[in-house]
Parts: C-alpha cells; sequence; structure tokens
C-alpha cells in the first residue's frame, strides 16, 4: 500500500514539473479574464464608483469624495453599460425613483458625461425658483435656517454661505448652500416636468449648472433612459492636497469623517 501511494505522489510531482511556461501564462490570464468579467458583471448590474469633481453639490457632496451608486435602484439602461453602446431602447426592470434622491445621470445634450445632482422633479411635476426658493407644484418647500458656512472656491480662498435645511414632501430632507436670493436662477418662470423625465437641481443653489438651466447651456430636463444609479454612501474622501504620486497625502489629507458615510 505504501509503495502505491509513493508513486501516485511521485506522479503527481511530475505532473507538476512537466507544466510549461506556455501553460503557466494561460492560467494567468484566465484568471485575469474571469476577474475582468466579474468587476464588468458588478459594475454594470450591481454598484459603480465615482469621484466628485466639482463643488455642485456641497454641502453634501465635497469635490473628492469617493462615492458608491446603486446601479439597480432605478432598473437599467444602456447607459448601465460602459460606453453606453446603443443596444436597446428604455429601462430594464424600471423602478421610479424618489424626490430627493442623489442621481447619476448621463448629461442629456452629450449622452456620456457623468452628473450628479439631487432629484427635485418627478413628471408632471410644476417647478419655480421665487426668491431661492423652491416652489413645488403650487407650494414653496418647507426649509429651516442653519448656522452660516464656508465655502471654498475656485480660487482656494473661503468665502460665507448661508445653509438651509430643505425637506421634500415625502420628509426627506438634506442641506443646502445659498449666496442669497438674487442669483441667476433664483427667480424663474414655472418648469414643467415632461413625461418620462426629471428635475435635477444641486444642493450648492447657486453653483450648479442643473435643470434650472436650458440643456445647450445647463442640464434641462432628464430623461428616465439617462438616469445610471442613485448615490448611497461615501466610501473614501481626501481633500484637494492629496496627491497620488504623494503616498504621505493619503493619510494626511484624508477626511476621515466622511470615511463610509450614508447619504441621505
Amino acid at each position: 500500500m505504501d509503495d502505491t501511494k509513493a508513486s501516485s505522489s511521485a506522479k503527481g510531482a511530475n505532473a507538476e514539473m512537466t507544466k510549461t511556461p506556455h501553460g503557466e501564462m494561460i492560467e494567468i490570464v484566465k484568471t485575469v479574464v474571469y476577474a475582468l468579467l466579474i468587476a464588468l458583471v458588478i459594475r454594470i448590474f450591481l454598484f459603480q464608483p465615482f469621484t466628485i469633481p466639482s463643488a455642485s453639490m456641497e454641502p453634501t457632496l465635497f469635490q473628492g469624495d469617493y462615492i458608491i451608486v446603486s446601479k439597480f435602484a432605478y432598473g437599467y439602461s444602456r447607459h448601465s453599460i460602459p460606453f453606453s453602446p446603443p443596444l436597446f431602447k428604455g429601462r430594464l426592470f424600471d423602478q421610479i425613483p424618489h424626490r430627493g434622491d442623489i442621481v447619476v445621470f448621463k448629461l442629456p445634450r452629450d449622452g456620456h458625461t457623468d452628473y450628479i445632482k439631487r432629484l427635485i422633479g418627478l413628471p408632471g411635476d410644476r417647478i419655480q425658483m421665487k426668491g431661492g426658493v423652491v416652489w413645488l407644484n403650487g407650494a414653496p418647500l418647507p426649509r429651516q435656517e442653519l448656522a452660516p458656512g464656508t465655502e471654498t472656491t475656485p480660487f482656494g480662498f473661503s468665502r460665507p454661505v448661508q445653509r438651509f435645511r430643505e425637506t421634500m414632501p415625502g420628509g426627506k430632507s438634506y442641506v443646502t448652500n445659498d449666496y442669497g436670493p438674487d442669483g441667476d436662477v433664483d427667480n424663474t418662470d414655472v418648469y414643467v416636468v415632461p413625461p418620462k423625465s426629471y428635475f435635477m437641481m444641486g444642493d450648492n443653489r447657486d453653483n450648479s449648472q442643473d435643470s434650472r438651466y436650458p440643456e445647450a447651456i445647463g442640464v434641462g430636463y432628464v430623461p428616465e433612459e439617462n438616469l445610471v444609479g442613485r448615490a448611497d454612501i461615501i466610501l473614501l474622501s481626501w481633500d484637494d492636497k492629496a496627491s497620488l504620486f504623494k503616498p504621505w497625502t493619503w493619510f494626511l489629507d484624508a477626511r476621515l469623517n466622511r470615511f463610509f458615510h450614508l447619504l441621505a
């Protein structure tokens, strides 16, 4: 019995020794391909990471926040797939978003640029700005004035900003930045959201090119097909001093208080 076992072990060892470099390369390639396929499936059907590039969603999202977006929250369109191939029209397993959701979508005028804003209006809603206050279907959204905050400008200096807690009819609330009631789109005509479209606004109300601006220069109305997913969590965050090529800044310039922060 012992001789038989020894013989079998020797055959196994010889089999391992006979692996060629070509065979090992094939195994490595197969492993990489499987890993990429798994990552692609997760990216298309489950979750996708995004980095916030601007201040248009402050104070909710800061430039340098690394967020995770739920791809299954609203169902799937061609924009769920990398490079948005025209494989089909409309949405599969469509789920209606809610007012107040933070939504990643493709910019309507080019169909490729990723934007992130808060959903304010559903199809058929009537929206108007009066003195910086959002009016939804004939009534102002309740808002509570908070302590002033500060915002860092693109030129590197800080300026004071008013902050308000705004509340949606369903009860969802969030904080907005405001520089006063006389901004470019603080007083508008009534917007009527078309069928199968949505109205988006940034939380940084006077520093956001959103649905208050026509599609040619802003966002306009966002077709339901352009929705990519719902932002659910800030996974990681670094300030603008952090650099990929300066490893010490990965720790010194991390915003640890924003790590694993659930979004309202």
